[in-house]
């Protein structure tokens, strides 16, 4: 059981690198968290959490990854620093030892943030929390708001290919999809927020409906008959 006082009041900053995909997570992240009690943090105003959504498609990005830890970690001291996405699932013992990083959460275990936070009391060294990528299964939805009327949709996570130059494959497991009834659901309720356009985003969206027996073809139909 999850005491979310804890979490009443407190203040929390966002970064991500990489994909709409990303973007899309970090999003329902945010949302998970103001949910719990946790706003936003005004811009100048220190942070009691910091959330890194990471990229690892090349050592570039990785870089960028480091980079944007210090910095947050810099800006925002005593803050109880969470570091996720593909980086943190490739790498998590490199990343768990950058100074200040208290969890790090493979691909796995990113849609259950809130229960990995505990106190919101630093650690004295990273903690890093994984899944094998032969054992990722789960597929957490998000919608996000990319401006004021577009949406971006996860309908679909994973690659099978395992292509020689992409570590894709093994920063966010198998492919696999929620159902089209749970789609259909969250655009409606995007268009209910305002929403007048919805981008569709995943890793391999033409792969979807591997993991529930349906095609893409049956989601684009059932979602172009949502009104608004």
């Amino acid at each position: 059981m999850i005491d979310i006082t804890v979490f009443q009041n407190k203040t929390a900053v966002y970064y991500t690198l990489g994909c709409k995909l990303n973007f899309s997570e970090t999003s329902t992240i945010g949302k998970i968290l103001r949910e719990a009690g946790v706003r936003t943090a005004r811009k100048g105003e220190k942070a009691d959490i910091c959330v890194v959504n990471t990229c690892s498609v090349t050592e570039m990005a990785d870089k960028k990854c480091r980079q944007a830890i210090h910095r947050l970690v810099k800006q925002h001291p005593g803050a109880f620093v969470v570091v996720t996405g593909c980086y943190a699932q490739l790498k998590p013992g490199d990343v768990a030892k950058i100074d200040g990083v208290d969890v790090v959460l493979g691909a796995e275990q990113k849609g259950e943030l809130l229960q990995y936070l505990g106190n919101l009391q630093k650690h004295e060294k990273g903690e890093a929390i994984t899944t094998a990528t032969k054992d990722i299964r789960s597929f957490s939805p998000s919608c996000s708001r990319g401006d004021r009327t577009r949406f971006f949709l996860k309908v679909q996570d994973g690659c099978d290919y395992f292509c020689s130059y992409c570590t894709i494959p093994f920063a966010r497991g198998r492919s696999r999809n929620g159902t089209i009834a749970s789609m259909v659901e969250q655009a409606r309720q995007a268009a209910a927020e305002g929403g007048k356009e919805i981008v569709l985003t995943g890793v391999n969206i033409g792969d979807f409906g591997k993991t529930t027996g349906e095609t893409f073809f049956d989601l684009v139909q059932a979602l172009d008959q949502i009104e608004g």
